[in-house]
């Protein structure tokens, strides 16, 4: 099976940019983020790394069509869907919520997918609570033909062996390892692939810290350290103090934030910095796990609300 152009044949690293903290913070402390969000322009971050050797092992086993799983505003859905258009390779997206297939057009995320080629499949969400029964993914393939299965957020080994690639051997010199945290894939790869003197702190975007029974699968490390005190009340909620934070952030860095994922990391970052919570002249590596593509959708929710804008 040809594909069209193989961007995940070598292994890339991602710079790592410095920041300066304010004065307030402990100023013997040194923050430095891993942009893992300019890897690719649309497959960016972790979605990269997950999608790397799943989409290798799609091409060895001669399988022209990918399937996942996804919200409306889902990452990891653009991700295929670009991924497979670039591969030659066909997408299809389950995705939650039967009463959204009408609503494609002004859908940034849905429409961005379409465009790529994707077939989107919209279930109920009760359907969708299914997605991993076998009796279910035994009817998608009868719905659809042979297909790669990729879950949803697409964490499974494959996509843990990718994620421990975002450490390189400079890496291994900081002392802290951040990270945002979904499904818990890309955490799992970290603390794999940290040094024993390093620990990983994984910031929650969802209430609880049940990604450790996920980490607990592919690593008997325990140097890491799991929180949901930033989640802002769970997946895909925030505040108005999170997009001033989100939009400050970026006015004094140039480094734009998602605010499902990485808005929520920095905060808990600089808010943990404040608490005194890192040792003096520690190294801070936090990664910046991509999912910009998601604040089109966000500003769109938020604008009903009458809430500030996310600044693009």
């Amino acid at each position: 099976m040809s594909t069209k152009n193989n961007f995940f044949s070598q292994r890339v690293d991602s710079e790592n940019q410095d920041i300066a903290t304010d004065d307030m913070l402990l100023s013997n402390v040194t923050i430095t983020i891993k942009r893992e969000d300019t890897l690719h322009e649309f497959v960016s971050g972790n979605k990269y790394r997950k999608l790397k050797y799943n989409v290798t092992e799609a091409i060895k086993n001669n399988t022209s069509c990918l399937l996942t799983f996804g919200g409306a505003y889902s990452n990891h859905i653009a991700a295929v869907a670009s991924a497979g258009f670039e591969m030659g390779l066909e997408t299809i997206g389950v995705i939650r919520g039967e009463e959204i297939a009408d609503l494609v057009a002004d859908n940034p995320t849905l429409s961005f997918a379409k465009s790529k080629g994707m077939h989107l499949h919209f279930i109920s969400r009760e359907e969708y609570s299914k997605k991993t029964d076998l009796d279910f993914i035994k009817g998608l393939r009868e719905k659809f033909g042979a297909f790669y299965l990729i879950p949803e957020g697409g964490t499974n080994a494959l996509a843990v062996k990718g994620c421990e690639e975002i450490l390189n051997a400079k890496d291994l010199d900081f002392d802290y390892i951040c990270t945002p945290v979904g499904t818990g894939g890309t955490i799992a790869g970290l603390v794999s692939a940290s040094g024993s003197n390093q620990s990983v702190i994984g910031f929650s975007s969802l209430k609880g810290t049940f990604q450790s029974e996920v980490i607990e699968v592919f690593t008997t490390k325990k140097n890491y350290y799991l929180t949901d005190a930033y989640c802002f009340g769970g997946y895909a909620k925030i505040d108005s103090q999170l997009i001033r934070f989100i939009n400050e952030f970026k006015k004094n860095y140039g480094i734009p934030l998602d605010p499902i994922y990485t808005g929520k990391m920095m905060f808990g970052i600089f808010d943990l910095l404040k608490q005194g919570y890192f040792k003096e002249n520690s190294r801070i590596l936090a990664v910046h796990t991509g999912g910009l593509q998601g604040i089109a959708g966000m500003n769109q929710l938020l604008e009903n609300k009458k809430l500030p804008q996310i600044n693009l």
